[in-house]
């Protein structure tokens, strides 16, 4: 705010020293918005046409915070997607190669990637089944909602597509369960891992899942009546502050260290589930119909040509990449990065990378040029990464 005020009334080509993000009704706010500024948010990113706060202290410092302590994660823009009525389980099943017509649970949530035609990614999210008939996609940063209903309109499905008024709240990291049954009771403690449960709070049922992007443990609240929404954060807040809680944010440091991709980073519209190492969640052998299967089916039998590997590089540590990082092995490039990272913990830089497999593979040494110039020695490891990290040579 202070550097408008300071460029107030002058002219657009005025040498701004730091960027700011000009905001309009299309970055949409949320209820909780108030309290993340007030909780000190540094840094932003758009994400589903909502500001996601990305850094309240510093990188480092909220990583180290996350894995000793406990974190309240305003993840608001992890939109809902509702598929409503008798075709509901359906239009899903048609959008994912995972199988969800069989072994599905009210309260259940299944990771899900969607796939266009050509088996490409077009968003990994998170269903949960919170009626018979009725499904929320949990998702990461595309229009899913577009993409639904115009699926349902064409094969004239018996279903309504909406994106419902619910506002996700996160509580992360290991002493989660402590703050959580606090606030909402020892019943916390009997939800399993991807399994949901209503919890009363103020008098209300709130939608409480065992998930959350982290490998540190913790939940997510769905919160769908927004007038609550100051009432659950400084319910959360207060009880918190015997377990040191703070304001978080997905991390960058802890999901590249936990093997946690990015849609629209590490996966795109260009990469199949099958190139992702995301395998296991596509039935193609199950007698299910979904758009893509035909070309997944192919890319199996013919074998895929790349996979998004992990990469440990030696040198100073890097400046987390927002560009395709060239990887080449001798003169010939092999792959590019999609993510990058230091890793305080393993003491290296760390990232994952999109690899030639008939060029390059696991163990072998590479050099990576950064968006900055700088030309890198590493090599290619399996992900998510261990302590195995530590012990890689980088030998040219």
């Amino acid at each position: 705010m202070a550097l408008q005020e300071e460029y107030r009334g002058q002219e657009w080509s005025a040498p701004f020293a730091t960027p700011f993000l000009s905001q309009s009704r299309r970055t949409r706010s949320t209820p909780y918005s108030e309290r993340v500024r007030a909780a000190g948010a540094q840094a932003f990113t758009v994400y589903n046409h909502m500001l996601l706060p990305s850094v309240f202290r510093s990188l480092k410092e909220d990583y180290w915070h996350l894995v000793d302590n406990v974190q309240l994660w305003y993840v608001s823009a992890q939109r809902q997607i509702e598929l409503a009525g008798p075709d509901a389980m359906r239009l899903a099943q048609l959008m994912t190669p995972r199988d969800i017509t069989t072994k599905f649970d009210i309260g259940q949530c299944k990771y899900a990637p969607l796939v266009d035609q050509d088996g490409g990614i077009l968003n990994d999210p998170v269903i949960i089944r919170v009626a018979e008939d009725r499904l929320w996609l949990s998702i990461a940063d595309s229009d899913v909602l577009l993409w639904a209903k115009g699926l349902a309109l064409g094969f004239g499905l018996d279903v309504e597509v909406t994106e419902p008024d619910v506002y996700p709240l996160a509580i992360q990291g290991p002493l989660s369960d402590d703050l959580m049954a606090d606030v909402f009771g020892e019943k916390v403690h009997d939800i399993r891992f991807f399994r949901s449960d209503l919890l009363q709070f103020n008098g209300m049922d709130l939608r409480v899942a065992r998930s959350g992007w982290s490998k540190q443990g913790g939940f997510e609240i769905y919160l769908d009546v927004p007038a609550m929404a100051h009432d659950l954060w400084d319910a959360l807040w207060e009880a918190g502050q015997k377990y040191n809680v703070r304001a978080g944010g997905p991390n960058l440091i802890e999901r590249i260290e936990s093997g946690l991709l990015s849609f629209g980073n590490d996966m795109t519209r260009m990469n199949t589930p099958l190139e992702c190492g995301l395998d296991k969640y596509c039935a193609l052998d199950q007698p299910i119909d979904f758009i893509g299967k035909e070309a997944l089916l192919k890319q199996r039998a013919d074998g895929v040509s790349r996979k998004l590997l992990g990469l440990v590089m030696a040198g100073a540590p890097v400046i987390p990449a927002t560009a395709p990082w060239t990887v080449f092995q001798g003169d010939a490039p092999v792959g590019y990065v999609t993510s990058a990272v230091y890793s305080p913990r393993f003491g290296q830089n760390i990232a994952f990378a999109m690899i030639s497999l008939d060029q390059a593979d696991l163990g072998c040494a590479v050099q990576v040029e950064s968006e900055h110039g700088d030309i890198l020695l590493g090599r290619i490891s399996e992900q998510p990464f261990d302590a195995a990290a530590l012990d890689i040579q980088f030998s040219a």
